[in-house]
């Protein structure tokens, strides 16, 4: 494979609160209550993404596996403006688990960029595979205004992603690594359906979709238009990467979608399932098991996550490992770095 793995994300140290001024009950309440000792929840709300995202067919297969492999519990796939949107349903008690992107959820518990004065605490079970960083462009567009490295697309009309959305969160990264101003773009934030809509209507020239490599929106977009990716330059690549240690360099396969024959090079950063810091150990622990005793499952959904959906993949993760999955990690032989070792202490 040609795909490098991300290298490990810089942890950090923050603790859950609110932007807003009192903090809710259930908040309070689960700041107090130690890492794991949490009670078992029977009914598990899991935010994901669009319906026609990664996310949320991961969700649901994820619902199911909970509903089948373990007795007396359930759980449903919420759609959602995906990675920042469900950091905060996390935070404030609305959700009790989240998919997410990594830099997300770094960000989250730094109280960085989207979480400015109120991060979010959240705690890893598994990590899952990268979202890939897809510049998208008709063809034509792409000719026509000579887009060949990311930067040129100073000028264009782009969507950045939906407001909340990790993708947007990613598009904003990436301009402040390549030192370039959102001023200087006729900006849009349009989530996947519309990016596709607009480009169709010229409304748009190019927009970012940080999804899973293979996306069915994006797949189904080329094959009805001539679409082209916009690559990311070594240099620009080299600046991200070197900014944060949640991106890595990535190559999407040329045939990967119709029309795009060449490869393209690009960055990616790791999609994260998490908790909050009161969810039950013992309910983590049994979750993280069933995931990964069904695996094929989730492939099913969506494949090209085989390369990924392995114990050792926790490495990788952006946030410390919750305590009842570092306990099925150790069993399968994963060492956890002191990094991803939560401190089980009352958190507060």
């Amino acid at each position: 494979m040609r795909r490098a793995l991300p290298s490990l994300a810089a942890l950090p140290v923050s603790v859950l609160l609110l932007a807003s001024c009192a903090q809710p009950a259930d908040q309070a309440a689960q700041e107090e209550t130690p890492i794991g000792e949490g009670a078992v929840r029977d009914q598990l709300s899991i935010v994901t993404g669009g319906t026609t995202g990664v996310y949320f067919q991961i969700g649901g297969v994820l619902s199911t596996i909970i509903g089948d492999e373990i007795e007396g519990q359930s759980a449903s796939a919420e759609t959602t403006g995906a990675s920042v949107e469900n950091l905060r349903l996390l935070g404030n008690g609305e959700a009790d688990m989240a998919i997410v992107q990594g830099d997300a959820a770094g960000q989250a518990f730094d109280g960085l960029a989207d979480f400015e004065n109120s991060p979010v605490e959240s705690y890893a079970l598994g990590v899952l595979y990268p979202n890939v960083f897809h510049t998208v462009a008709l063809a034509a567009t792409v000719e026509e205004q000579e887009l060949s490295c990311f930067r040129d697309v100073l000028g264009t009309r782009y969507s950045v992603g939906a407001p909340g959305s990790g993708n947007a969160a990613t598009t904003s990264a990436v301009f402040e690594a390549l030192e370039m101003s959102m001023g200087d773009i006729e900006i849009e934030q349009l989530g996947y359906a519309e990016t596709d809509t607009a480009l169709r209507n010229d409304q748009l020239d190019a927009g970012s979709w940080v999804v899973g490599e293979g996306h069915a929106g994006l797949a189904e977009l080329a094959t009805t238009e001539d679409v082209a990716l916009v690559p990311m330059c070594e240099d620009e690549r080299s600046a991200i990467t070197a900014g944060s240690s949640s991106y890595t360099e990535h190559t999407i396969p040329g045939g990967t979608y119709e029309g795009v024959d060449e490869d393209v090079e690009t960055i990616a950063v790791w999609n994260s399932l998490v908790v909050g810091g009161d969810f039950n150990e013992d309910q983590a622990y049994d979750i993280t098991a069933a995931l990964f005793a069904n695996v094929d499952a989730v492939l099913e959904a969506y494949a090209p996550a085989e390369d990924y959906l392995v114990p050792e993949t926790i490495l990788n993760s952006p946030v410390p490992v919750h305590p009842g999955a570092a306990r099925f990690y150790e069993e399968q032989g994963v060492e956890l770095p002191d990094e991803l070792v939560a401190d089980t202490g009352a958190q507060g």
